[in-house]
């Protein structure tokens, strides 16, 4: 092992770098966890989660009671007041497993002037309104890695103190604590080689859970409006390109990010997997409602025994 290079596998040269980017999403957090609750507030009035008949504490709803049923069933209450007999039924609280993850790493922080929020703080945003959503209905939250699954109505706040305590933002998260019947929502801009999106995505899909990509992107990286000698550099990696003419790269990139961002849809398709798209100068609801759908939809098979 390389002396430099300390548990974490980051060289020392670049963990300052590294300590640097922690806490400014350390320091971004607060702010985006309010913004997350108001994106959430605005239309959790339409989550209806998993509401139906089942083994719980919260009362459902009065049927009649059918002969053959247990006597004990019966609600003499409420029979009381008329010539039949019901039954009291409970709301079913089988809770679900959803894995939340944001990429936080070095290209998500971009933020161009056609958008008033980096795609880092756009990402976190979505990922603590989505946990404050799921933790209306009672369902587990995590964060891979770095926490187990829980249910907390301060689920929004239990993820952000996790996250501000990360001391190397990553991409992907791991995925060992993912099973069988969970969902993964990662929300990135997938810019990453298709090869380490692939990877990731073969890793979720082999433990059987269903995984959401949400892929954010600055609109300035959809129109490529730049003209002359312009000087391009990779937040990853620090290479630098200088375009002499750039307006003459234009259809080129355009061809090539429509490729790539064709591949990861098709990833998630094959996968059986959603992937919504994103752009940072439009309102953060419009993804947290698709996802809700999708998610809506795996829950309502969940609660149908469709597994």
């Amino acid at each position: 092992m390389d002396p430099r290079t300390n548990k974490a596998g980051i060289d020392q040269d670049t963990w300052p770098s590294v300590i640097g980017e922690a806490r400014s999403v350390a320091d971004a957090l607060p702010d985006l966890l309010v913004e997350a609750s108001h994106v959430a507030s605005s239309i959790i009035a339409g989550w209806h989660g998993r509401r139906r008949a089942g083994p719980g504490e919260s009362f459902w709803q009065f049927r009649p009671f059918n002969m053959g049923e247990p006597a004990k069933r019966i609600d003499w209450r409420r029979s009381a007041r008329d010539d039949h007999l019901y039954v009291r039924e409970r709301e079913w609280e089988a809770a679900h497993t959803v894995w939340l993850w944001s990429d936080l790493s070095s290209s998500m922080v971009f933020q161009s002037r056609l958008s008033m929020v980096s795609k880092r703080d756009r990402a976190i945003v979505l990922m603590l309104a989505l946990a404050d959503m799921l933790a209306e209905t009672g369902e587990r939250i995590g964060l891979p890695g770095l926490t187990r699954p829980f249910s907390d109505r301060r689920a929004a706040e239990r993820l952000a103190d996790a996250l501000a305590h990360l001391s190397k933002p990553v991409a992907f998260p791991d995925t060992t604590s993912v099973k069988r019947f969970a969902d993964v929502v990662l929300v990135s801009d997938f810019l990453d080689p298709l090869d380490d999106i692939a990877e990731w995505v073969a890793r979720v899909a082999s433990t059987g859970a269903k995984g959401h990509l949400v892929q954010v992107l600055d609109p300035i990286e959809e129109t490529f409006p730049f003209d002359g000698r312009i000087e391009f550099t990779d937040p990853e990696l620090g290479t630098r390109l200088t375009a002499g003419r750039a307006e003459n790269w234009r259809e080129d990139y355009h061809t090539k990010l429509e490729a790539h961002r064709a591949e990861v849809r098709d990833m998630a398709r094959r996968a059986g997997w959603t992937y919504v798209l994103h752009h940072t100068d439009r309102p953060a609801a419009e993804p947290l409602l698709v996802l809700h759908s999708a998610l809506s939809g795996a829950l309502d098979v969940m609660n149908r025994g469709g597994i």
